[in-house]
C-alpha cells in the first residue's frame, strides 16, 4: 500500500504532543471515536445502492451471473457474452491513450494572465548600443556588458548569471542591467523572454519529476480503469514520503541506501472510499473516510511515522484482529472462505472536527485559529483506539482526495460507468444467445420416435450406423422414424445483433472503434472510417473533460501548493495557475505541429513578427514533435550568447577592403595570387577579377600597407 509510507512535513502550526500518551484523554471516554463511527456508518448506509450497482457492473465485466438471475429447467446453456468487458477495456484504453499521448503527465503550469510579483516579459536588442557608452555607434551592446560599465558580476559568474537575475524581484534588478528592459521587444532584432513563463516551466518540470518519482502514471491508469467500470475513480495525495534509492558503498560493497523526501500520490479503490453522503462532489464534501485492511506488520510500521501513538497502537494490536468482511468482498474475490481474515480494520478520517475535540486530545491550536469552532483534521482509529489525531498540515486546508466521474450524475457523488449504461443490453444479449444455443442443440439432432408394438420385445433401442431392428408387424417405416426440430437460432442471433447495436448506442462506443471487422457502407473507405471515428470520439471528450476538471486540475493544484509551501526554491515561485491538458491530447501531434508551422510562417512576415511570441511557438513545436523543449531550445542567457556569435559570424562574412587580421601581406598563394577581402568572389570590373582588361599575372601587395597595388601590365 502506497499510503503506508506517507509522512507529514512538520509544520510549526501543527503540533501534537503525544510522545508518551499521558496528556490525552482515554479513547474510551473521548467524543472523537463515536463521532468518527457515526460518520462512517452514515456514509456506508447511503452508499448501499451504489454498491449494488458496482456489483452488477463487476459481474457483467467478469461474465458471472448474479443470484438475481433465475434459470428455468428447460435452459441448459449458461453462456455469458462478455461484451461489457470489451467496451470497458476499450474505454479504459482510449482514456489512457489520450491522457498519455504526449509521453508526459497531462498537467501544465502557466503564468496567469496578469502575473503579480514577477515580470511578465523582458527583452534586449544586441544590435542597439549601450546608452552608457560614449561610443554609441561603434559596437552593438553585449548583454554581459564590458569593463568599466558598472555592471559588475561576482567572482565565478557564468552564463547563467543573467538568467539567475530573472526572479520575482527582477523589477528591482533591471536598473543594474543595461540593455535589458521590461516589456516585449519592439525591434526586429530584439529578443524577448518571459520570466513568468520561465518560473512556470521550472515549476512544471519539478512537478513532472515528482509525479514520475511516485509512479503517478500507474496510479492514474488504475483510477481510469475503475472510472470506466464503476463510474468513479479516486486518487489521493500529495503526501510527503521518504523514498529509498538503492546504493552500495564503493569501498566496502555494503548496501547503503539513500533516502529522499518526495510527494506521493496513490490510487484509492472506490470500494474503500466513503465520502460525505450529502455532497455531490469533493468541493462540497465535509469529510471523507478511507477504509484500510492492514496486517500486524503494517500496524507496527505505523509506529515509525510521525504523530502516530506507539503505545495506543500496541494496545490496538493486543486486542486482536478486528477486520469484518463486507458482503461484497466475497463477490469480488470469487470465493467465500469459511475462516476469518487475519487483518486489522483501520479507518482514516479527513474532515471537519470541533475544536474542543482537538484540544481534548492534546492538539495545540495556533493563536490565530482559537476563535474558530471547527478545523480540518486527520484522525486514524482501530479497535476503538485513537492511534493518530493531527490538524491538516496543508495550507489552505484541503481534503487530499480527488474523485472523477466517468459520466457525471448531477444529483449523486458517484458517477455512471460503461457497465451500468449497457446493463440492460448485456442482459438481452445473454438471453438471446442462450436461446440460440439451446435451440441449436435441439435442432442439431433428430428426435427419434419408436412404436414398440411393431418391434420384437427386448431389443436395444440405441441408435448407431448399421443398427438392425427386428419388426413383428405393421407397415414399413412406421415403427422407427425421426423428426427434425425447427431451427430458429438465426432469428435469435438477429436479435442478439440488434441488442449489440443498442449497446453501442447506450455506451457511445461503436463496435468498429474497438476492432469489429466487416464494416459496411460509409466505413469502407479511409475517409469514411475517419469520419466515423471522429464522431465516436465526441463521447470520450466529455469523459476527458471530467478527468481534467475533477482529477487532474485538483491534483496539479495540490502539487503546486505542496511545492509552494514546503519547497523554498525561489526560481519556481510566481503567480502561476494550473491547467489540465487532457483534452489537448485529443488533437494528434501531427495536426498540432502543422498548425504551429503554418502560424509561424504567417508570423514570419516582418509586419506581423512583433505580434508573435516565437519563444512559445518554438517550444510548442518541440513538444508536438515529442522533443524536450528544455533540451532543444535556449534560455535567455544561452540565446544572448548565440545571438552574439551569429552576429560576429555574419560580420566576418561581409566583404572588407583590406586583408583580414593575421594575414601575411606578402602571401601571393592561391588563385589570382592575392587575398581579396575575406574570401568573397570579385565581380567584373572589380580589382582582382581575372577578366579585367589589361590585367595579367598575380597582383603584388604594397609593402607597408594593406592596400592592393595596381595590376602589373
Amino acid at each position: 500500500m502506497a499510503e503506508d509510507n506517507e509522512v507529514f512535513i512538520e509544520d510549526d502550526a501543527v503540533v501534537l504532543e503525544d510522545t508518551d500518551d499521558t496528556d490525552v484523554v482515554d479513547a474510551e471516554t473521548s467524543k472523537i471515536i463515536p463521532f468518527i463511527m457515526e460518520k462512517y456508518n452514515r456514509a456506508e448506509d447511503y452508499r448501499r445502492q451504489d454498491e449494488t450497482r458496482w456489483l452488477r457492473a463487476y459481474r457483467n465485466y467478469r461474465g458471472i451471473y448474479g443470484p438475481e438471475v433465475q434459470f428455468t429447467e428447460a435452459e441448459k446453456s449458461r453462456v455469458f457474452i462478455k461484451v461489457t468487458k470489451t467496451k470497458t477495456l476499450a474505454a479504459y484504453g482510449q482514456i489512457a491513450d489520450v491522457l498519455f499521448a504526449k509521453n508526459a503527465f497531462p498537467i501544465s503550469i502557466d503564468p496567469t494572465q496578469l502575473p503579480e510579483g514577477i515580470v511578465e516579459d523582458v527583452s534586449f536588442d544586441p544590435a542597439l548600443p549601450d546608452p552608457l557608452r560614449e561610443d554609441k555607434k561603434s559596437d552593438p551592446v553585449s548583454p554581459y556588458g564590458f569593463n568599466g560599465d558598472g555592471k559588475e558580476f561576482p567572482a565565478g559568474a557564468t552564463s547563467k548569471t543573467l538568467q539567475e537575475l530573472l526572479n520575482p524581484e527582477l523589477d528591482k534588478k533591471l536598473e543594474s542591467i543595461k540593455g535589458v528592459k521590461e516589456g516585449a521587444g519592439t525591434t526586429p532584432t530584439s529578443v524577448t523572454f518571459s520570466p513568468a513563463m520561465i518560473a512556470a516551466k521550472k515549476m512544471q518540470k519539478k512537478i513532472y519529476d515528482q509525479l514520475d518519482e511516485s509512479s503517478a502514471s500507474k496510479h492514474l491508469r488504475n483510477t481510469a480503469f475503475e472510472m470506466s467500470l464503476f463510474g468513479t475513480g479516486v486518487m489521493k495525495g500529495p503526501f510527503a514520503v521518504d523514498k529509498e534509492y538503492a546504493s552500495w558503498d564503493d569501498e566496502t560493497g555494503e548496501y547503503s541506501p539513500t533516502f529522499k523526501t518526495v510527494p506521493q500520490v496513490s490510487h484509492v479503490s472506490v470500494w474503500n472510499f466513503y465520502p460525505d453522503p450529502d455532497a455531490n462532489n469533493m468541493d462540497e464534501a465535509q469529510y471523507v473516510i478511507e477504509r484500510h485492511k492492514m496486517s500486524r506488520s503494517q500496524m507496527r510500521g505505523l509506529k515509525k511515522r510521525p504523530y502516530f501513538r506507539a503505545q495506543v497502537i500496541d494496545e490496538a494490536i493486543s486486542l486482536g484482529e478486528n477486520y469484518d468482511k463486507e458482503y461484497w468482498e466475497d463477490d469480488l474475490s470469487d470465493y467465500a472462505p469459511e475462516h476469518g481474515v487475519e487483518r486489522f480494520e483501520v479507518l482514516e478520517y479527513w474532515g471537519m472536527v470541533d475544536v474542543d475535540m482537538l484540544i481534548e486530545q492534546g492538539v495545540d491550536i495556533p493563536d490565530e485559529l482559537k476563535d474558530v469552532d471547527e478545523l480540518q483534521a486527520n484522525v486514524w482509529i482501530c479497535n476503538g483506539k485513537l492511534i493518530r489525531m493531527v490538524m491538516n498540515p496543508f495550507k489552505p486546508a484541503k481534503i487530499p482526495y480527488m474523485a472523477a466521474p466517468y459520466e457525471l450524475n448531477p444529483y449523486s457523488f458517484f458517477g455512471i460507468g460503461i457497465a451500468e449504461n449497457m446493463d440492460d443490453t448485456q442482459t438481452l444479449m445473454n438471453g438471446f444467445m442462450r436461446m440460440a444455443v439451446d435451440n441449436a442443440v435441439l435442432s442439431g439432432n433428430l428426435l427419434i420416435e419408436v412404436d414398440e408394438t411393431n418391434l420384437v420385445p427386448g431389443q436395444d433401442l440405441s441408435v448407431y450406423p448399421g443398427k438392425v431392428f427386428r419388426r413383428q408387424g405393421g407397415a414399413p417405416g412406421q415403427a422407427i422414424f425421426g423428426t427434425k426440430f425447427p431451427n430458429v437460432a438465426g432469428e435469435n442471433l438477429q436479435l442478439f445483433d440488434k441488442a449489440r447495436v443498442l449497446a453501442d448506442e447506450s455506451t457511445g462506443f461503436p463496435s468498429f472503434a474497438h476492432g469489429q471487422t466487416g464494416v459496411q457502407g460509409i466505413g469502407r473507405t479511409a475517409s469514411g472510417i475517419s469520419m466515423l471515428m471522429g464522431a465516436a470520439s465526441q463521447n470520450i471528450k466529455n469523459v476527458i473533460k471530467n478527468v481534467d476538471d475533477y482529477l487532474l486540475r485538483p491534483l496539479g493544484e495540490g502539487m503546486f501548493r505542496f511545492n509552494m509551501q514546503f519547497d523554498f526554491d525561489p526560481e519556481i515561485k510566481g503567480d502561476l495557475e494550473i491547467k489540465a491538458r487532457g483534452t489537448e491530447s485529443l488533437m494528434a501531434n501531427e495536426v498540432r505541429s502543422q498548425r504551429l508551422m503554418q502560424f509561424m510562417q504567417v508570423a514570419s512576415n516582418p509586419t506581423l513578427a512583433p505580434f508573435a511570441k516565437f519563444q512559445y511557438i518554438i517550444r510548442e513545436i518541440a513538444k508536438s514533435l515529442d522533443l524536450d523543449p528544455d533540451k532543444v531550445t535556449n534560455n535567455m542567457s544561452d540565446a544572448a550568447i548565440q545571438a552574439e556569435l551569429m552576429k560576429s559570424f555574419q560580420q566576418e562574412q561581409q566583404p572588407q577592403g583590406g586583408a583580414p587580421a593575421g594575414a601575411n601581406p606578402m602571401d601571393t598563394s592561391g588563385a589570382g595570387g592575392g587575398t581579396i577581402g575575406t574570401g568573397q568572389a570579385p565581380t567584373p570590373q572589380e580589382q582582382g577579377f581575372s577578366g579585367n582588361a589589361g590585367q595579367q599575372g598575380a597582383p603584388q601587395q604594397a609593402q607597408g600597407t594593406g592596400e592592393q597595388p595596381s595590376p602589373v601590365v
